[in-house]
C-alpha cells in the first residue's frame, strides 16, 4: 500500500502550518512518522492511503504488523498464448511474493477454448493471476503486473482506448476485480525475452500439461 503523510508542524514560538508528502510505500511512511513524532513539532500525524482512507499512526503499525504474516511484495508474471489454427488458448502467469519473512513462487496455468485472439488470451491470463491472488488472499496491497503484450498493458494503463467489445469486456472485469479485492495495480511491459516463465506456462497449457506448483524460494 502507499499513502501520503499529513501533518501538523508547530514552531517553538506556536506557529502551525499543515503538511503533506508525497505518496510512499506504508513501511517507509511510517518510519518517517516515528521520526518526526520524536521532534516533538509534529502534530495530528495521520496516512491516507490511494482510496483516501486516513489511518492513525497506531491503525497503520497495526496493518503493517498484521501484513507481514500475509502475502506482500508481489510480483505477477502473466502470458497467454492462442493457436489460429484450432481457436485454442493457454494462460500462464508466476506469481512471486514475500509471507511472514520467507519468498515464495506460485506457478499456474489453465486451458481454454472459449476464447477468439491473442489479446483476448492475454487480458484471460492477466485475470487468471487476479484469481490465484484471491485465493492467496491478497488485498488492499499494490501489486506489480508484468507482461509482453503492449495491448494489455497499455490499455488498462490508460495509454491506449480498448476499442474492441471484448476487449474492453474483459478490462472492465479486470478493473472491477481489482477494486474489489483493493489491489492498487502497477502494470510494467516487457519484452517476451523476459516473460520467458510466463510464456512457457501458457505453451504447456496449449499441449494439454497442466501446472499448479508451489515453491519457498531460498535466498542467496
Amino acid at each position: 500500500m502507499k499513502i501520503c503523510i499529513e501533518w501538523t508542524y508547530r514552531t517553538p514560538k506556536g506557529a502551525e502550518i499543515t503538511c503533506r508528502s508525497e505518496e510512499m510505500p506504508a513501511a517507509q511512511g511510517l518510519l518517517f512518522a516515528e521520526d518526526m513524532e520524536k521532534t516533538g513539532r509534529a502534530k495530528h500525524i495521520i496516512f491516507i492511503d490511494s482510496f483516501n482512507i486516513t489511518w492513525t499512526v497506531k491503525e497503520m503499525k497495526a496493518y503493517l504488523k498484521e501484513v507481514e504474516t500475509e502475502p506482500h511484495n508481489i510480483t505477477v508474471y502473466f502470458d497467454g498464448g492462442f493457436d489460429r489454427n484450432t481457436s485454442e488458448s493457454g494462460l500462464g502467469c508466476a506469481i512471486y511474493y514475500e509471507q511472514s519473512g520467507k519468498s515464495y513462487r506460485l506457478r499456474k496455468n489453465t486451458f481454454s477454448a472459449e476464447l477468439k485472439s491473442n489479446n483476448e488470451a492475454e487480458y484471460a491470463a492477466l485475470y487468471l493471476s487476479i484469481v490465484e491472488l484471491d485465493l492467496l488472499n491478497v488485498h488492499h496491497l499494490p501489486v506489480c503486473f508484468i507482461g509482453d503484450s503492449q495491448v494489455v498493458i497499455n490499455q488498462l494503463s490508460g495509454e491506449w482506448p480498448a476499442l474492441e467489445k471484448d476487449l474492453a469486456a474483459w478490462a472492465d472485469k479486470i478493473d472491477e476485480k481489482l477494486k474489489k479485492l483493493g489491489i492498487q495495480p502497477e502494470y510494467k511491459l516487457v519484452s517476451r525475452k523476459e516473460n520467458t516463465e510466463a510464456d512457457r506456462l501458457a505453451t504447456q497449457a496449449l499441449n494439454g500439461i497442466d501446472i499448479t506448483g508451489f515453491k519457498e524460494i531460498m535466498k542467496d
